[in-house]
């Protein structure tokens, strides 16, 4: 059962046998996936705790405070998933997102409200070809590029490299959502290895919390239908998986090392055979 952050902290000194149980910046690189929550955290408002001497797992009450002022206790594995699929910023505040979400007012004597019945599971779409597992191709459901970003990337990659272009989605065993297919952010069909770009975005909800199960999700799709996976984590995103890259930013460097990677993932011989 989670326990005051005082109490916490005490008991801590006492199984460690110090004073300072954790030292302050312990877990920042962790935390540094989450800058809204770095906002939403008040030493003051937490005996003088910070927030980098609290493990992400802990399972202890931290008292916090949205950039409206309301003020809530809940613990950092809480925290971490409360944002799910919604990407307002107000969903890392449960008061925040209760008034996002008004209930609905019935007029009248208060009466009983009949059980709205179970929607039946949504069809898969249909629209996605009779292709093998694994087969990469152009998708009509795939999502518009919207990252500058991401197109650097792809631009500065394609400089390099040789590698089928216009590919955006990728055949795969289960239904992933609604599709039996998954929509990588570049596809290297010679090579069979997807890119994935990633970044917490404006309000810091993307890649983070319940979204990051999501991605691993997704990873494992691919990887069963025989493609491996290379994600770009920009910033504090921690690596999730064997080949994942982290970096400051797109740059040229970055491209090497993103190369480099390829050859660690399908041999210098297959790659280098592609490179311009």
């Amino acid at each position: 059962m989670a326990e005051p952050v005082q109490q916490w902290w005490a008991r801590r000194q006492f199984s460690r046998g110090v004073a300072v149980p954790y030292e302050v910046g312990a877990f920042r690189a962790g935390w540094a996936a989450y800058p809204e929550l770095i906002r939403q955290y008040h030493p003051e408002l937490n005996h003088g705790i910070t927030l980098s001497q609290v493990p992400l797992a802990a399972d202890v009450l931290l008292c916090w405070e949205c950039s409206v002022g309301h003020r809530f206790a809940a613990t950092p594995t809480e925290q971490r998933e409360r944002p799910g699929r919604v990407r307002r910023r107000s969903a890392w505040c449960p008061e925040c997102s209760t008034l996002a979400r008004p209930r609905p007012v019935v007029l009248g004597e208060a009466r009983s409200i009949p059980a709205r019945p179970r929607k039946p599971a949504p069809a898969l779409c249909t629209k996605t070809p009779d292709l093998p597992k694994g087969t990469a191709f152009l998708s009509e459901c795939a999502p518009k590029p919207a990252s500058a970003a991401e197109a650097k990337l792809r631009t500065a990659l394609s400089e390099r490299m040789d590698f089928t272009p216009g590919l955006n989605a990728v055949t795969v065993a289960r239904p992933f959502f609604r599709h039996t297919e998954v929509w990588p952010d570049i596809l290297l069909p010679e090579m069979r290895v997807a890119i994935e770009y990633d970044t917490v975005g404006r309000h810091g909800l993307e890649h983070v919390g319940t979204r990051e199960e999501t991605d691993r999700r997704k990873d494992r799709a691919l990887r069963g239908a025989g493609w491996e996976v290379v994600r770009v984590r920009i910033g504090k995103l921690e690596p999730i998986g064997p080949y994942d890259l982290q970096l400051a930013a797109v740059s040229a460097k970055g491209v090497g090392r993103l190369i480099d990677t390829l050859r660690e993932i399908r041999g210098a011989l297959l790659v280098d055979a592609y490179l311009r």
